[in-house]
This record gives structure tokens, C-alpha cells and sequence, in this order.
């Protein structure tokens, strides 16, 4: 079954988006910034997790209602996709969380693990790998080869400033993986970032630079 790339078209993402690419926004309203866009993109996103049928009792009478039938994993990439974490666990508080640690080789633009784990569920989970940009799209399929190695079956990855680069790497190397971003943009510069996207995810959310 072939994945399918969601571009979210609404406006509150919208005007999230022009703060987070504004250079002049700060690291306190970026890093807020960024998990409420992760927020809204997870209640989209989930929008089609499987539920099950249960009864419950209101202090009126007994009620047919629903409730998820499946666990949720979010995976961050380190350490940009931690920015994105807070807002999406704040909508799905049972969410459980692994991690996977990457660097870029400056010269290749190639990713280098060294550090993954993930919990226990993940064979049966619903999978959210979480990077804010997705530029050459070496990290994220990366990662997403490592959960396939470890079992996982349900993948989406969640990201929000995308490139055309980036997406076809994605789909090249993992056809079956559904791409959510808030917007994608022209292409990449000879550095590898994201034109015009919003600089280095990481060190804006951190203050580093």
C-alpha cells in the first residue's frame, strides 16, 4: 500500500508558521511556537486511529461510547524532534516516547546513529517519527529503517517545513510511510537547509546560536 503526503492547509498552522519562520521571533516563543504546531498537526494525523466499541455509565444512563484501540509511539529525532514532543503527548497523554539520536556528516549530509530505543509496543503501535525538517530526508529514513528493524508495521512521520528533496527521498526509500507536513517549500540551498524554511530547527529551540 502506498504512503501519502498531507500538506495541512489550515490557518491557525498558518499563522504558527510565519512566527517559527519569523528570524526575529526568540527561542521562548519558537519552542512554544513549535509544540502548539505539533499539537495541531497530531489531531489531524490521528484522525483515522482504529477504536473499539465500549459501554460506559454516565450519571444518567448507560452509553455506547468509543475508545483507541491501539498504543501510540512518538519518536523524536534528536534533538530538533523533541520540540514537537510536549504538544503532541499534551493531546495524547498515554503516548509513550523513544528516541533516536543522529548527526549529519557535514561533507556527505548522510546520518550517523548513536543512540535508539524504543519501548516494547512499537510491533503493534501507531508510530509517529517527529523532525521538524525534513531536508534530504537521510535522518528520517534512517529511523524509519530502523523501526522497520525492530518490528514496527504502523509509520507516519510528522514533520513541519518539508522539501521537495526530502519527500522524494522519503518516498523512494519507504513508499508505504504516510509524510504529514505544515508546508512545503521551493528546495535546498548548497548547504542542505531549507528555502526559505526557517533556519537551524535545533539551535532556534535551544538558543545555540
Amino acid at each position: 500500500m502506498n504512503g501519502k503526503l498531507v500538506v495541512f492547509n489550515h490557518p491557525l498552522m498558518h499563522h504558527k508558521l510565519s512566527l517559527i519562520r519569523d528570524e526575529n521571533t526568540g527561542t521562548k516563543d519558537f519552542r512554544q511556537t513549535v509544540s502548539e504546531i505539533g499539537m495541531l498537526m497530531a489531531y489531524e494525523v490521528t484522525r483515522e486511529l482504529p477504536t473499539e466499541e465500549i459501554k460506559i455509565k454516565t450519571p444518567v444512563s448507560i452509553c455506547n461510547a468509543k475508545k483507541l484501540a491501539c498504543e501510540v509511539v512518538i519518536v523524536p529525532i534528536l534533538r530538533a524532534g523533541l520540540g514537537m514532543v510536549d504538544g503532541i503527548t499534551a493531546l495524547i497523554p498515554t503516548a509513550k516516547v523513544g528516541h533516536v539520536g543522529l548527526y549529519r556528516d557535514e561533507e556527505t549530509l548522510e546520518p550517523h546513529e548513536y543512540y535508539a530505543k524504543f519501548p516494547s509496543v512499537i510491533n503493534e503501535a501507531f508510530v509517529l517519527v517527529v523532525d521538524p525538517m525534513l531536508a534530504t530526508g537521510g535522518s528520517v529514513s534512517h529511523t524509519i529503517k530502523v523501526l522497520k528493524e525492530r518490528g514496527a508495521k504502523h509509520i507516519s512521520y510528522v514533520g513541519l517545513v518539508g522539501a521537495p528533496e526530502g519527500v522524494k527521498r522519503l518516498q523512494k526509500d519507504h513508499p508505504d510511510i504516510d509524510i504529514f507536513l505544515a508546508a512545503l517549500d521551493d528546495k535546498l540551498n548548497e548547504k542542505g537547509y531549507i528555502v526559505p524554511g526557517l533556519g537551524d530547527c535545533g539551535d532556534r529551540l535551544y538558543g545555540t546560536k
